[in-house]
């Protein structure tokens, strides 16, 4: 039927609203297939990342527990002592901190920002016990003279905000002086940029040893006839069926100095009994267990692209006189190259945050920063510096990504 031009539904609807309404019931029955899905992710990962990068800025302790001592110091400038009211507020609410039993929780948190400070603060709560009456001043400067110390408040006052950088800053091994300059922490204090560093660079050497042994195996799988290839593919996915637990534990009684790989090299005669190799709790014992790990992630990206190249093409560039080799590099080895950036970047990513691993055979030679990303939150509780770490290495792997999805756009774009 028609009315006026317009064609009409059954119902005597217009087809195009008809069609409307059709398409707007579609996307609300894929809404409500997704929500669950959506609400799983955001309760799983997006508040948990959330969370951790507000805890990276968010520092109440010493305001929560040093509230009147905080509104003194922040009309005070920073030069000299401050005034007499701020060590009256000070005295009074150690006091009250040490009888609520959360000085102890004030003075670890101080104690991260400047050495010295837990003794400081717990022996002043406890001597302060005993005295009732003020002015304070002097009183707690008897106590222990590091209260005529500047720095001493200049950490109070900076730390009295709810709000703080200085996380980012210990994680780079920086810090704020007295004069809210940046400065490096000192030296026995500088280990997180070698962590970065140590971090980045076991990540990317897994990645290549994963490539340079995942290479010609999905090269296998995907030239092998089917039923070959189907066998080699399932010995391929078997470590996913075992716990990786159970992988990594394996690792260290094969590379132990009285292990497996050490006394066959022994009973072979490669090495003698004195020259057994240390291949656990260092660097070598993390790659090896790592690369081991990882390497299905490497080559099941290789083969999915693998599988797509016509076999045809290498056989028409050695028909018109290339060589094997020459064919390989020039002609299937560039059809490949999705396959190793995706795979690359999908061991890069799970390298770079890897925890268990390193963990169990890494020894202190082999820990990457997730290890004390979990050392603070688990241990010294300082879930400030971890969100920070944590918030870093987000960071970095986002920025990978981001590179990773601009070079490959630019490259479909050349393509096209």
């Amino acid at each position: 039927m028609t009315l006026k031009g317009q064609i009409l539904a059954a119902d005597g609807t217009p087809l195009k609203v008809k069609l409307a309404q059709t398409n707007r019931r579609r996307r609300l029955r894929a809404i409500w297939l997704v929500t669950p899905l959506l609400l799983f992710v955001g309760i799983t990962f997006l508040i948990p990342i959330a969370d951790m990068l507000f805890r990276s800025i968010d520092d109440p302790v010493v305001n929560r527990l040093l509230p009147e001592t905080s509104k003194q110091l922040e009309s005070w400038d920073g030069r000299g002592l401050p005034p007499e009211l701020a060590f009256d507020s000070l005295a009074s609410e150690l006091r009250a901190r040490r009888a609520d039993q959360s000085i102890g929780k004030l003075a670890s948190r101080l104690n991260f920002e400047k050495s010295g400070m837990r003794s400081l603060i717990t022996k002043s709560g406890r001597k302060l016990k005993k005295i009732k009456e003020g002015p304070f001043k002097e009183k707690l400067i008897k106590i222990d003279k590091k209260w005529k110390d500047r720095d001493t408040w200049v950490v109070i006052k900076r730390l009295s905000s709810p709000y703080t950088g200085v996380h980012y800053l210990a994680a780079i091994d920086r810090k704020l002086d007295s004069e809210g300059d940046i400065v490096f922490q000192p030296e026995h204090r500088q280990i997180y940029v070698l962590l970065w560093v140590r971090t980045l660079w076991i990540s990317v050497a897994v990645t290549v040893f994963c490539l340079l042994l995942g290479y010609p195996v999905s090269y296998l799988l995907a030239t092998l006839p089917l039923r070959i290839s189907n066998l080699l593919l399932i010995l391929v996915l078997l470590p996913f069926w075992t716990s990786l637990l159970v992988r990594t534990t394996s690792w260290i009684v094969l590379l132990q100095s009285h292990g497996v790989i050490n006394d066959l090299m022994v009973v072979l005669g490669i090495i003698g009994e004195e020259q057994r190799i240390r291949m656990i709790y260092n660097q070598t014992g993390t790659l090896i267990a790592m690369t081991q790990i990882l390497l299905p992630f490497m080559i099941l990206p290789l083969y999915s692209v693998m599988k797509t190249i016509p076999p045809s093409y290498m056989r028409a560039a050695q028909s018109l006189g290339a060589s094997p080799a020459w064919s390989f590099f020039k002609v299937y080895l560039p059809q490949t190259i999705p396959g190793i950036g995706a795979g690359s970047l999908l061991v890069f990513i799970l390298a770079i945050g890897y925890y268990i691993t390193p963990a169990l055979v890494g020894g202190q030679d082999g820990q990457l920063i997730s290890n004390f990303i979990a050392h603070h939150m688990k241990f010294s509780l300082n879930w400030g510096l971890a969100g920070a770490l944590g918030s870093i290495l987000l960071a970095s792997v986002l920025l990978l990504y981001w590179v990773y999805n601009k070079i490959v756009g630019i490259e479909n774009m050349k393509l096209g």
